[in-house]
């Protein structure tokens, strides 16, 4: 490991620790760590290889390589890969490289939005960092109709609001996931997580041996697109969707109700 530390500890700026589930190489990373490199001083810690939709998941039954590497085309700023999850990503960025000031995740290749989230390895990024009591934020993107990205206007947004949230804060244990339409952005829109979700079906086959394997696949379920105020309508309208989301899993309304049937010993 070459650096151990952020640059910003002799610089006096902000620190940014830049994360992703699609893998150091991805090009959403790469334009977001460089537009943020205008406001602030970062590191990218992110998965030797593509980690989608691994959700929150920790490695803790083998050791996790964390190597600089200077191949990504990140320039100047700092990168390293491990062969882990996203959230050991900003596990081992925030313990070996120094406490950053914000946590973002991303630029995801393809939106994350309603049920989404519980999945996304982009967004159990983010929830890491808060996890370590760092703000944090999410960032992806829905994909044109040819399967083609264009990630430039996206990273300049996610720079502006970054600038933003390092001035004002968050509050505890939110996070923003933000998506970005296919093409120019209408407007951005602040929104609540909609009711988009995955349909699971198997598929089962038979290997060269004639053994059974299995493969899970679905369809995406749209639930709400028609209402600009969830993410996934107002991303598919063509706006920059900006969701807080609360960390906080209690259903306090259900707590008198389930205190009145719940036995005692």
């Amino acid at each position: 490991m070459n650096s151990p530390a952020f640059p910003q500890d002799r610089t006096g700026r902000p620190r940014v620790l830049v994360a992703n589930d699609d893998g150091i190489f991805s090009p959403g990373i790469k334009a977001l760590a460089l537009a943020v490199a205008d406001v602030a001083d970062v590191v990218v810690v992110a998965p030797d290889v593509e980690q989608s939709a691994v959700g929150h998941g920790i490695t803790i039954r083998r050791p996790l390589r964390f190597k600089h590497t200077a191949s990504a085309g990140f320039g100047d700023i700092p990168a390293y890969r491990v062969d882990g999850t996203p959230a050991d990503c900003v596990v081992l960025g925030y313990h070996l490289l120094g406490t950053p000031d914000l946590v973002i995740s991303g630029i995801n290749i393809g939106p994350n939005v309603g049920e989404d989230l519980t999945h996304s390895g982009t967004v159990a990024a983010a929830i890491e960092g808060l996890a370590l009591g760092v703000p944090s934020i999410a960032f992806s993107q829905l994909g044109r109709p040819d399967g083609e990205y264009s990630f430039a206007a996206g990273a300049a947004y996610a720079a502006k609001l970054v600038r933003e949230v390092l001035t004002r804060g968050l509050p505890p244990r939110v996070l923003l996931n933000v998506n970005f339409p296919a093409g120019e952005a209408r407007g951005v829109r602040v929104t609540r997580v909609g009711q988009h979700r995955w349909e699971d079906s198997i598929i089962t086959r038979q290997d060269p041996e004639g053994r059974e394997y299995h493969w899970v696949a679905g369809k995406s379920r749209a639930g709400d697109l028609e209402d600009l105020d969830t993410d996934d309508g107002a991303v598919e309208a063509g706006f920059i969707s900006v969701t807080p989301v609360r960390l906080d899993l209690t259903a306090r309304d259900l707590l008198a109700e389930v205190a009145a049937f719940t036995p005692a010993l």
